[in-house]
């Protein structure tokens, strides 16, 4: 069973900068491909960056804002997030996805964590 636990969220002035932490209860953490989503209020969760191994992939809206890096010693995965804007407001979430012995993929997500950017 792999448990996902997300911290780091919480309120911050736009133009700063909040780093959230996922740290991941698997044995063979560098195996996962790991990412972070969010959800606004009244929308769908969408994608915002991943790591798989050293490559990096961001959604355009947080391209050069964000950054993602992983640290396999400490199962941890982190999402560094600057020049934060109100619509970067949401909860966001940790995702874990790894491919199965078939050829499928099995995800894993985290409970969230609340980040809110005031104007």
């Amino acid at each position: 069973q792999v448990q996902l636990v997300e911290s780091g969220g919480g309120l911050v002035q736009a133009g700063g900068s909040l780093r959230l932490t996922c740290a991941a209860s698997v044995r063979t953490f560098s195996r996962y491909f790991m990412g972070w989503f969010r959800q606004a209020p009244g929308k769908e969760r969408e994608f915002i960056a991943s790591i798989a191994w050293t490559s990096t992939y961001f959604a355009e809206s947080v391209k050069g804002r964000f950054a993602i890096s992983r640290d396999n010693a400490k199962n941890t995965v982190y999402l560094q997030m600057n020049s934060l804007k109100p619509e970067d407001t949401a909860v966001y979430y940790c995702n874990a996805g790894i491919v199965t012995h078939s050829g499928r993929w099995n995800y894993y997500w985290g409970q969230g964590t609340q980040v809110t950017v005031s104007s």
